[in-house]
Formats: structure tokens, C-alpha cells, sequence
């Protein structure tokens, strides 16, 4: 509206553009929405003087993309056009129960466009590689990698999938690290070795036990610190005030019973 006043309803074609008449085809192929009013008016000032213009969006487009490998819910899939990635892992219900959450890929036309780490999304809130979907992409969830489960006393327990992480103290890492109550000198490890037999290791971390390598079908547990109480007199029964108090060389009775009045008669 302005000197010029135009209504127009415009689709934008299989080549990215648009025919604005009297100034002919725009490409707008690439462009953020909210990058299109401005765009726009550049455009149109070529031809047109004083001059404003707001622009809506119609309906999107359809696109298909194809979900296979170790899926929750493989198959094809009608996706808008603006989808990416990570919108369609979730509308497909993600990886299956044997499917890698570490290295999904999208592929177009036999190359893999990106891959994408779940884990930077869900631990980290990254998902810088995510990335625009186009027709017929496809998106392979590959076979789980090495898993370790961490338990016990752990802020985040959970079976974890490694990708490139090795050692005890890298997967406690992933768990989000020991609780207040965990004992990092109490650290058990259950593994299962040649002829099926269960192992248990034991380690301590600060000695040189957060180093051990973890094999796939690890069990990693994080014992909580033993409810011991070092040089400490404990007071119970009938007395007024019972209780623990610190122990210290020499201490007599008289010490946490001063008189007969703490007594409940």
C-alpha cells in the first residue's frame, strides 16, 4: 500500500521464486520468514516508490522422508517442509531398543548430510548439527555402540551408550557425577567374562581406579558412603537432652551428664 496498492497471493515454485507483476520473478529459495518482509521491499523498491508491504505465510508444503535401520517406528513419513532432523527423530519415536542414539545420520542422494549426537541435545541442549530436511531424505539409525549402565549413588542413573568414552571416570562423567552420599573409594564393577561367568571388580577412584576401561554389558555402581561414626559418645534413655557428643581424651561421664536434673525421673 502506498503510491502503488497491490493484493497478490503468490507461490513459490519448485525453483525457490516468486512472480511479483511488473517486476518479475523473485527468488526467495533459502530465506528466513522473518527475513521476507524486508527482502521483499528491497525487491519491489527497484520498480515502486513510498511504499509499505506485509507478507503472510499460506499453507506449507508437504515433504517425504524415510526412517529406517534400528528404529522405534520405521517407514515413510509426511513431514512439512520447514521439518528438520531433529523434529522428525521425534515424531518417529526415535531410536528402537537396539538403536544408536549417538550416531544417527541423514542421508541425501547416498551422502550423509550430518550426524546427529541425541546426547548433545537431551544432556547438553546442542543441536547445532541439526539440519533442514528436503525431499526424500533419509534418516538411518545404525546398531547400538558400546552401553555401560551406572547406578547407585549416581545423580543420573541410566544405561548410557559410549561414543568414545573408555574409562570409569568418563562414564560417571555421563551419569552427571557421584551424589553427595557417593563413595568414590567404593566403586563396584560387574562384569561378565569368557563361559558367561559374572566378575565384580572393585575400585577406588582417586586411586587410580577412575582410569579402568569399561567393556559393553558393563555394570558400573557407585556405593554410598558407609553410616560410620568416628570419636563421637552417643547419650540415649531417659535423660532430657539426648544425643550425640565429640569424644576427646580423658572424657568422664560427668562430661554429658554434668547433674542429676538432665535425669528424667
Amino acid at each position: 500500500w502506498g503510491q502503488v496498492t497491490l493484493n497478490l497471493d503468490l507461490t513459490v515454485d519448485r525453483s525457490g521464486g516468486i512472480y511479483v507483476p511488473q517486476v518479475g520473478i523473485v527468488s526467495v529459495a533459502g530465506l528466513q520468514f522473518q527475513q521476507l518482509p524486508g527482502f521483499l521491499k528491497a525487491q519491489l523498491g527497484k520498480v515502486f516508490r513510498n511504499f509499505d508491504l506485509n507478507a503472510n505465510m499460506g499453507q506449507l508444503r508437504s515433504i517425504q522422508v524415510f526412517v529406517v535401520g534400528s528404529a522405534r517406528r520405521p517407514g515413510s513419513y509426511t513431514v512439512s517442509s520447514m521439518s528438520t532432523l531433529v523434529n522428525t527423530i521425534f515424531a518417529s519415536g526415535g531410536p528402537g531398543a537396539e538403536g544408536s542414539m549417538r550416531r544417527i545420520q541423514l542421508k541425501r542422494e547416498g551422502q550423509v548430510v550430518t550426524e546427529f549426537d541425541l546426547y548433545d541435545l537431551l544432556l547438553r541442549g546442542d543441536k547445532s548439527r541439526d539440519a533442514r530436511l528436503l525431499p526424500g531424505d533419509l534418516i538411518y539409525y545404525p546398531p547400538a555402540g558400546v552401553r555401560v549402565a551406572v547406578g547407585g549413588s549416581v545423580r543420573t542413573p541410566a544405561v548410557f551408550e559410549g561414543k568414545g568414552e573408555r574409562t570409569a571416570r568418563e562414564w560417571l562423567e555421563m551419569a552427571g557425577g557421584l551424589t553427595q552420599v557417593g563413595d568414590a573409594g567404593r566403586v563396584v564393577v560387574e562384569r561378565i567374562g569368557k563361559g558367561g561367568a559374572r566378575r565384580t571388580l572393585h575400585l577406588a577412584l582417586e586411586a587410580g581406579g577412575g582410569e579402568t576401561v569399561m567393556e559393553n554389558g558393563d555394570i558400573l555402581r557407585v556405593l554410598p558412603v558407609a553410616a560410620r561414626i568416628h570419636d563421637v559418645v552417643t547419650l540415649r534413655g531417659n535423660v532430657a537432652n539426648p544425643g550425640r557428643f565429640p569424644w576427646r581424651a580423658g572424657m568422664r561421664l560427668r562430661d554429658i551428664l554434668p547433674d542429676k536434673e538432665l535425669l528424667v525421673t
